[in-house]
């Protein structure tokens, strides 16, 4: 059962990041990039051993990290900014045949089990559609845009939105893994709006996606 999609006006009058989020809309627009690298060792090692595709599994992990947090699901609706109950993950599906990608979307559930059987169905059913937008159409209004690149790692990757108006949800890239010393490593680029993200609010989001990838029992089978 796919969740309710809501939205929450916020009062600015007491909202403590009211004074940033003037200055970095109306002032100076201001976006920043922030290149990590996580330890998925146990992560690919577990799902490996049970099964699992990677790339569902780490849709989920970064929207259910994100749904942490408050400030990492703001929007604009109606002209009133606010936050989203959670966020629809939005990733790309390349094409052997033309190498283009085309975007498509699954609706989030806290359950990866549902999560998981809902992407399968999504890329069976409309992978192979192609276009900017695949044929499961124009995604959701609390949609967010989560990628890789699986064809090379990185030290650093940014992406530039130029100037897109009330996007305000962070965006993230994903490169190839890096093996060395017994451990699997993956690059992992954030893309955040200075107006409702400060560095502080990624800290606790890479602490929540680092503890989901290394404690898989407390969610891969629940």
């Amino acid at each position: 059962m796919e969740l309710e999609i809501s939205f929450h006006p916020i009062d600015m009058q007491t909202w403590p990041m009211a004074q940033t989020f003037y200055y970095y809309t109306q002032m100076a627009p201001t976006t920043y990039t922030l290149n990590v690298t996580m330890d998925v060792t146990r992560l690919r090692e577990t799902l490996k051993t049970k099964g699992y595709k990677f790339f569902p599994a780490y849709l989920y992990l970064i929207t259910k990290a994100v749904g942490q947090q408050q400030e990492l699901r703001m929007g604009v609706q109606n002209g009133e900014v606010g936050y989203w109950d959670h966020l629809t993950p939005v990733y790309p599906q390349f094409h052997e045949d033309d190498k283009t990608t085309s975007l498509l979307w699954t609706e989030y559930d806290d359950n990866f089990q549902v999560f998981y059987r809902s992407y399968l169905e999504d890329t069976r059913q409309y992978g192979d559609s192609h276009g900017i937008l695949s044929a499961k159409g124009i995604p959701l209004a609390n949609a967010y845009i989560v990628s890789c690149i699986p064809w090379f790692t990185f030290n650093s990757f940014s992406l530039h939105n130029h100037g897109i108006k009330d996007y305000y949800v962070p965006s993230f890239e994903a490169g190839s893994f890096i093996e060395a010393d017994g451990k699997i490593k993956m690059p992992l680029s954030i893309t955040a709006h200075h107006a409702t993200t400060e560095g502080y609010h990624l800290k606790v989001f890479l602490e929540q996606l680092q503890y989901d990838m290394d404690h898989t029992s407390e969610w891969l089978d629940v």
